[in-house]
């Protein structure tokens, strides 16, 4: 499944849920790394970076998502909305 479709399931998702969700959309001017779904829920934050099956993070992407972890943000390579919805059932 392609990248685009599985962020548009768990942005869905994510709105259903009352979720605050913003698409992070690189660009020469923007912050290189930077998760792709940056998301307020329950009064946390969290950050996912979408792949599909084969693709991976960069050294880069992984820099940032262990900053947001040690910030005390919820950071997480999700590759389906399967894994979504567990990081959102363990948010009391």
């Amino acid at each position: 499944m392609k990248e685009k479709n599985i962020e548009n399931q768990i942005k869905t998702y994510l709105k259903q849920k009352g979720a605050y969700v913003v698409k992070y959309f690189g660009t020469t001017y923007t912050q290189a790394g930077t998760p792709d779904l940056l998301i307020c829920y329950k009064g946390k934050f969290i950050a996912l970076e979408v792949k599909n099956e084969t693709n991976k993070t960069s050294s880069l992407q992984d820099i940032h998502l262990q900053q947001i972890k040690k910030a005390g943000g919820i950071s997480a390579v999700v590759r389906s909305l399967e894994e979504v919805k567990l990081i959102i059932d363990t948010i009391i």
